[in-house]
């Protein structure tokens, strides 16, 4: 994101060990073949639609890559081709949360060795944390895997069950865990995301994980922010940022509309909100294929439905599909 009048919005300074991050980070797909096959080959044009659409880095194997659903030799090789596909300038944090600490340190270890910027996880899903001493603790071992990269918390109660105000995370993690850059925040309180900016004067980057609130955290100071639909609809939430930095409100709030409008028809798709998304990149020329069990892959019949909904909506002229 780029600076902002000062009109709008505070300074971008960061007080961390790590540059606060500025601009759209994607969480990508993961690329299958018919058969459920992971298309490694497909990742270097995913890299350069997302890279042309303005998007500065990626949060692979998270929740949008279908990361659960994948081996752990899986996500290793995903990994190491989205570091070669791009540029030393374009971010990559491999997501690396499993159920099982041991393998989520052998996945952290691996993003060190290959060269990805950092790393995030979220908290562990089947036996949870019972109380926030526990996240600490269970973050605390799994970042000291890899210690010389950034570590990001993934905080995702709606998918984990594992809801801890961060601000609380913030201040008891911060003289334990050396190399924790910040929290990946998909959450709805707005409360604690701008209490966790605060947060030792700011030192921990704050990147905002609800495409369809983005405004909201821009009002509040948001520089970064992590997303699935950023895979296909990047151009219109640049052209929100930047409407948002000159202050023209009016017009950063008819994009967040039809950001809003656009995830409400994805939702009712039938299949999956994954696939969905999946059928509009390939409406814009990069086609990642199916989705795995248990998600479902969206009819047939539903493609030609979705296009048109997207047409009606105006989606199209800010994200256009291929000539």
């Amino acid at each position: 994101m780029p600076n902002r009048n000062k009109c709008c919005t505070e300074p971008s300074e960061s007080k961390g060990r790590w540059p606060h991050h500025e601009g759209l980070i994607a969480a990508p797909f993961t690329p299958m073949h018919p058969d459920g096959g992971i298309n490694l080959d497909l990742i270097e044009k995913q890299a350069e639609f997302l890279r042309r659409d303005g998007v500065t880095g990626v949060f692979v194997c998270g929740t949008t890559g279908e990361s659960m659903l994948l081996t752990v030799e899986e996500r290793m090789a995903i990994a190491e081709r989205w570091v070669a596909a791009v540029p030393d300038d374009f971010k990559i944090i491999v997501h690396v949360g499993h159920i099982s600490l041991e393998v989520s340190e052998t996945l952290l270890a691996h993003a060190q060795e290959i060269g990805a910027w950092g790393t995030g996880a979220m908290g562990p899903s089947f036996f949870k944390p019972q109380t926030l001493e526990d996240l600490v603790m269970y973050c605390e071992e799994l970042a000291d895997a890899a210690p010389e990269i950034p570590f990001y918390y993934y905080h995702i109660p709606e998918m984990t069950g594992v809801n801890f105000p961060m601000v609380d995370f913030l201040e008891t993690a911060k003289d334990r865990i050396p190399n924790l850059a910040g929290v990946k925040f998909t959450s709805e309180d707005l409360m604690d995301y701008e209490l966790s900016r605060m947060v030792d004067d700011g030192r921990f980057d704050m990147l905002f994980g609800r495409d369809e609130f983005l405004i909201c955290a821009l009002a509040l100071g948001a520089r970064g922010a992590i997303g699935s639909t950023y895979n296909f609809a990047a151009p219109l939430y640049v052209q929100l940022i930047e409407a948002f930095d000159r202050c023209d409100f009016e017009k950063a709030r008819h994009l967040q509309r039809i950001s809003m409008q656009l995830i409400r028809i994805l939702r009712k798709v039938p299949g999956s909100f994954n696939a969905a998304q999946k059928a509009v990149l390939k409406m814009r020329g990069v086609d990642c294929g199916r989705v795995r069990l248990p998600l479902r892959d969206i009819p047939p019949e539903e493609y030609g439905h979705l296009e048109e909904k997207l047409e009606n909506l105006g989606f199209f002229e800010y994200c256009p599909r291929p000539k």
